[in-house]
């Protein structure tokens, strides 16, 4: 498994950054307004704004991009995201995704009306990715993006060479999402879920890191997916 993995809680979100062989990617940007925490996080962990080269949005929603453009304006990392959810900033969208399960149903009534009417500023995006997938290696890092739809139509997962995965919300663990790991409550297409992370598992996805909670091993989705037949 890899060592130089960081988790930086930014609000309500899970971001990380992972060191490569050039640099740092750092996976999710955090709520709105979130570069003062950032910043203070950086300097406890002795890592230099300039180290951070790429910042992967795993999809469009305010509580994982909100801060992405004042970091990369901090920064100056590139921004990768999909084409797919790039959409949804280039027509200024929010992508409502339905409530799975009874909690899922719930919460989101009672959170999206009002998460969707969130403003931020959107950050230009310098690597567009298109296809299903993309490698890293030429930049620097040993992983590859895999596009993950599912929770978002254009959600995208990174799965580094030892076999840590960073799935943004394809996955949950942690209140008010979840008690306990497993598959996200909310999806846009709860088929495509299912189909991602098999996907994932191809991929050799080992740990879980989601974009809300603490990482968990992957054996906990390859139970819900049997559960699911």
């Amino acid at each position: 498994m890899a060592t130089d993995i960081y988790t930086l809680k930014l609000g309500i979100t899970s971001s990380y950054l992972v060191r490569g062989n050039n640099g740092i990617i750092l996976i999710d940007a955090g709520t709105p307004n979130k570069l003062r925490s950032f910043k203070r996080k950086l300097a406890r962990m002795y890592v230099q704004p300039e180290d951070i080269k790429l910042i992967l949005l795993t999809h469009s929603h305010f509580d994982h991009a909100g801060s992405a453009k004042a970091i990369k304006d901090f920064t100056g990392a590139k921004i990768i995201m999909h084409s797919d959810e790039k959409v949804f900033f280039d027509e200024e969208r929010f992508a409502m995704p339905s409530g799975v399960g009874w909690w899922g149903k719930i919460t989101r009534a009672l959170f999206f009306p009002v998460f969707r009417r969130i403003k931020f500023d959107k950050p230009a995006v310098d690597i567009v990715i298109e296809g299903s997938e993309y490698s890293l290696k030429e930049l620097g890092f040993e992983g590859t993006v895999v596009h993950t739809p599912g929770h978002t139509p254009g959600s995208i997962s990174l799965v580094l060479n030892t076999g840590e995965a960073f799935v943004g919300c394809q996955a949950h663990n942690g209140f008010p999402f979840r008690v306990n790991p497993g598959l996200p409550i909310y999806a846009m297409n709860s088929e495509k879920v299912m189909e991602s992370w098999k996907l994932l598992i191809s991929k050799g996805a080992k740990e879980i890191f989601p974009g809300h909670g603490r990482p968990f091993t992957v054996n906990i989705i390859r139970k819900a997916l049997s559960c699911q037949l």
